[in-house]
């Protein structure tokens, strides 16, 4: 395997070693790169991950806030939990260079697409979940999100509201959201939706649902007007 020495160094910074080494490969896996050479790609793994990561973030979660309520609790977990999070995560780990992709998608940057990134994240987290159980799968969750649990940015940041307030004061109308493709299999789908703002499309946003993916669109939207107009924010 000649990425030994990078996935040596990737298991070492996790704080994790894999008994099977090849559910780490297969992490890494792009379904583009199985379908250009060998079967085996991360998909499931992902599926899995995705609910191991919501377990174990639910968890860390109500231990932190056991005063919180149900919507609180799940408003925090949303901000936790999101495509822009999980890219980010990976790239912090230095996936990008590891993954395999087909060569279409090696063209086009996948490296540094956040579908694919958050994608290959939570398959790691499932993969870790098969390798060494629920309690290494938790343990990892908790040292990449303990940091960020904090009761004053999490569940707070609602840009969809603070859009909507200032393209009234601003354009005497609403942002209008338009969602303009879904990627991915039904059980790992992100959605991708365009804004536009005072008729001028400002931004598109991504998220493994339609709301989390229009917050994602209102934030950029409100990046590019404060760049237009920064007393408007």
């Amino acid at each position: 395997m000649k990425e030994k020495p990078q996935f040596d160094a990737l298991q070492k910074g996790l704080g994790y070693k894999f008994k099977d080494p090849s559910l780490l490969v297969r992490c890494l896996t792009h379904v583009s790169y199985s379908y250009d050479r060998t079967p085996g790609h991360n998909e499931v793994l992902e599926f899995l991950g995705d609910a191991v990561l919501d377990l174990a973030v639910s968890d860390l979660l109500m231990r932190q806030f056991p005063e919180k309520s149900e919507g609180d609790l799940s408003r925090m977990r949303a901000a936790l939990v999101n495509s822009s999070v999980l890219a980010g995560k990976a790239m912090a780990i230095n996936f990008g260079p590891l993954l395999r992709l087909g060569k279409g998608e090696e063209r086009s940057g996948g490296r540094h697409k956040e579908s694919i990134l958050a994608g290959a994240f939570e398959a790691l987290l499932g993969a870790v979940y098969l390798d060494g159980g629920y309690e290494a799968a938790r343990h990892l969750v908790e040292r990449y999100f303990a940091p960020d649990v904090k009761e004053k940015t999490l569940g707070q940041q609602d840009y969809k509201t603070r859009l909507q307030e200032i393209s009234q004061m601003l354009f005497r109308e609403p942002p209008v959201y338009r969602v303009v493709s879904e990627i991915g299999p039904d059980h790992a789908k992100s959605f991708v939706t365009e804004i536009a703002v005072g008729g001028k499309v400002l931004g598109k946003g991504e998220g493994r649902s339609k709301k989390q993916s229009e917050q994602e669109a209102a934030k950029k939207a409100l990046v590019e007007l404060q760049k237009s107009d920064p007393t408007s924010l």
